[in-house]
């Protein structure tokens, strides 16, 4: 297998880190993404995910061994393909178009023998459900008996220096033990260690348990955080003296809202098909998204009470947002807490100005202007609103200008409130 043909489709957060460690351990890749944004900048070589270099994306390229695409009708032969498309949610329901057409143009070149893995979250029973017959109908091949599939869930966690694409365990499945096997195989080619579980269901509630996880306990200190406000309670002195016992207690802080592709999706997902199948709610889920879907309401609440306890209206006022992305040190917008907070600001007419090296221009929203955090640069600013830390900017240069600080990063003070 070494010598095989891989390719990965989808480009981004997910499949581009992929992609790069393919190439490393000997294989010959071919990246998909029908954004041509994406295939122009990695074809001149210009990463735009901060976890590859792209010095990384250039030595691919020189080596002959990395070939990113536009378009399905280039693939060629192949022996193993990982699907690492998003699965957004349309209207509250479950969007699978983009694995879906990605399952129906890998089928016209599928051949006996070849693997195909599903990275993509979503909900228990996909790959079985729909991938399967999807390339089954279009290959007249069957699963299992002349081609593998098996779902590995993705557990990329964009900008976290320890615990990357190699270092974090990759759990993988198969619709059967052969191509079970398969998947670990290729899998314990690339990362430092796999955990086999025994069907792709098991793998698929996997991902919706551990964000599910995270996406109620951040629902927890959020809802915890706006009460304990109300009654006059230092909220992040009580987190850091809980944060002292060794054992039953586990970290989370407030912020802003959830963003990003995990956490205001994935239990989405699994909800609906508790919904679907069982005919019940899933209680736990649709109290976090009610909490942390309302966290920029209480913020730009918190930020309009602070311009008026300084006499000033909403409306006219300069408000800086530093920090657009859903995370520390990630330029990912997708589903970011700040995109509400702007659109509410917006709405009560203030004036925007945003502060984010990370954010690239074509996500940018619209309405807002850019600017970056040096000594006077806002002067003009009445209120600045904190909403993501950003190792790479220096908050200390906020000093003097009146701060809703959502991520507790500055010290408390006459003109610094904290969430």
């Amino acid at each position: 297998m070494q010598q095989s043909h891989v390719i990965v489709i989808g480009q981004g957060y997910v499949g581009l880190p992929l992609a790069m460690r393919a190439v490393e351990v000997g294989f010959d890749v071919t990246g998909v993404d029908v954004d041509r944004r994406r295939t122009d900048a990695l074809l001149a070589g210009t990463s735009f995910v901060e976890d590859v270099p792209s010095s990384t994306i250039r030595a691919a390229l020189d080596a002959g061994r990395y070939h990113p695409v536009g378009s399905y009708d280039r693939l060629g032969r192949w022996d193993v393909a990982v699907i690492t498309v998003p699965t957004p949610l349309r209207d509250a329901l479950p969007d699978l178009r983009f694995v879906e057409e990605a399952c129906r143009s890998i089928a016209e070149t599928l051949r006996p023998g070849c693997l195909v893995v599903l990275e993509s979250t979503t909900y228990p029973g996909t790959t079985d459900e729909l991938v399967v017959p999807i390339l089954q109908e279009i290959s007249g091949l069957r699963a299992g008996a002349d081609f593998a599939v098996g779902y590995s869930p993705e557990r990329i966690d964009p900008g976290n220096a320890r615990w990357g694409f190699v270092s974090t365990p990759k759990v993988v499945s198969g619709i059967d033990a052969a191509s079970k096997d398969r998947v670990a195989r290729f899998y314990d080619m690339l990362v430092d260690r796999v955990v086999p579980v025994s069907g792709t269901r098991e793998a698929e509630l996997t991902k919706l348990l551990e964000n599910t996880f995270r996406h109620v306990n951040i629902g927890l200190v959020n809802e915890l955080a706006v009460l304990a406000d109300e009654l006059g309670v230092d909220v992040w002195e009580a987190i850091d003296a809980a944060s002292t016992k060794p054992f039953g207690f586990m970290r989370f802080t407030p912020g802003p809202g959830v963003g990003g592709h995990c956490l205001p999706v994935d239990p989405s997902y699994l909800s609906w098909q508790v919904k679907r199948r069982l005919g019940r709610t899933f209680r736990f889920v649709e109290l976090a998204n009610d909490v942390n879907e309302h966290m920029p309401d209480h913020v730009v609440g918190r930020a309009v009470a602070m311009l008026n306890d300084r006499s000033r209206a909403v409306r006219g006022s300069r408000i800086a947002l530093v920090g657009l992305a859903y995370k520390k040190n990630s330029g990912d917008t997708r589903e970011a807490p700040a995109i509400r907070v702007v659109e509410l600001l917006k709405q009560l007419g203030a004036e925007l100005v945003g502060v984010d090296p990370h954010v690239e221009d074509h996500r940018w929203p619209a309405g807002v202007e850019r600017r970056e955090l040096t000594p006077g640069s806002l002067d003009d600013i009445d209120l600045a609103v904190l909403l993501t830390d950003h190792d790479d900017v220096d908050h200390s240069l906020l000093e003097g200008v009146p701060t809703f600080d959502t991520r507790h990063v500055l010290p408390v003070g006459q003109d610094v409130q904290v969430l």
